[in-house]
């Protein structure tokens, strides 16, 4: 006579394998116990022996098998937070803002990078199959159409922050005003009479350095002049590229008196490039950077800077998991987070006005 009930049975919770639906009787038989034995580590009962428990328990984790519709106090309590790498202070702020809002709902988070590999990308959804995580927040990056299937066959919600590209996916994303931000940096340069502005744009192909660019382009056409193309040189966000650029603009035959840096850790770098060729700032060049890093105020001079608010996006990520873990509707898939210019020390008028 089988010892589960008709009732109990009906019960059970619903298990998952990818797209196929799976009976627990299939977990048993691996696990070497009965059905009710399963359903009670399932339920999370007491009257389970530990070496039974973690056996079941491993074979669930192994397998990707989750419950459809678990309830709050059934969650692992546990968000993934990945990046491409963790090697800026830019990605410090990010965790900042997941940390706060991770803690406030008594979340726990775990931060890995992929470093752009396709093997540790695999590596990482291997592993949040292990630890049954209840969300992903995904830094930077454009989300995988594999890895997004198997994240949702194992409902486990997604979350873009700062997406590469515009997101093909039906993956909420959380950004800032990138193109606005950039407008405004021009527009602060040329309200001074910065007529000869510079801009050093960020790592190629990613959708923030191409509308940080735009928004430049757009705020020296506002005030009827071309973009000049020797004016525009590529970094790559740190600190080497804005001193390689800034050294490249200062030996143009006509060089800028003003500079829009796509980071703050490039705007930086720009100084260097400044006082090795003895040179000041802001009165031989002035300086605007992006993101507002706690090294802008330490600047010598403090460095005028858009303000990124990089935290909040984090904060606003793990809302957003949070409320699709819920069930709840969101009032947009697409979040942009205003930018706004911080005025500091590092800009000024040019010395000899171009107006």
């Amino acid at each position: 006579m089988s010892d589960v009930s008709e009732d109990s049975r009906s019960r059970l919770p619903d298990l998952q394998h990818g797209s196929k639906a799976v009976t627990i009787s299939e977990i048993a038989a691996q696990a070497g116990v009965s059905t009710p034995t399963v359903s009670r580590v399932l339920n999370r009962r007491s009257d389970v022996a530990p070496q039974t428990r973690e056996r079941v328990e491993q074979l669930l984790r192994a397998h990707g098998y989750r419950r459809r519709g678990l309830r709050s106090d059934e969650r692992a309590g546990l968000i993934d937070l990945v990046f491409n790498d963790l090697d800026s202070p830019w990605a410090v702020e990010v965790i900042r803002g997941v940390e706060d809002a991770a803690h406030a709902a008594a979340v726990g988070t775990v931060v890995s990078a992929i470093h752009r590999r396709r093997s540790s990308a695999r590596q990482w959804m291997e592993n949040v199959r292990a630890r049954a995580s209840d969300g992903a927040i995904l830094v930077t990056t454009a989300l995988d159409p594999d890895l997004h299937d198997e994240l949702r066959q194992l409902h486990v919600p997604a979350v873009v922050v700062d997406p590469a590209g515009l997101p093909d996916l039906d993956v909420p994303t959380i950004g800032a005003s990138n193109w606005a931000g950039g407008l405004s940096a021009t527009e602060h340069l040329t309200g001074l009479g910065h007529r000869r502005i510079a801009h050093i744009s960020g790592r190629p192909g990613l959708w923030c350095s191409r509308a940080r660019l735009d928004g430049y382009r757009a705020g020296i056409e506002s005030i009827g002049l071309d973009v000049e193309p020797a004016l525009v040189v590529q970094g790559d966000f740190n600190y080497t590229s804005g001193f390689t650029a800034g050294t490249r603009l200062l030996d143009l035959a006509e060089p800028p008196t003003a500079v829009f840096a796509a980071s703050d850790e490039m705007a930086l770098g720009v100084y260097e490039a400044v006082r090795r060729n003895g040179l000041r700032v802001p009165e031989d060049l002035s300086i605007v950077g992006f993101d507002d890093l706690p090294q802008a105020r330490w600047g010598s001079p403090p460095l005028t800077t858009v303000r990124q608010p990089l935290a909040e996006m984090g904060m606003a990520a793990v809302r957003t998991v949070l409320r699709l873990l819920n069930g709840e509707q969101l009032e947009s898939s697409k979040v942009e987070l205003a930018t706004e210019v911080v005025v500091r020390e590092s800009t000024t008028a040019p010395l000899t006005s171009h107006a």
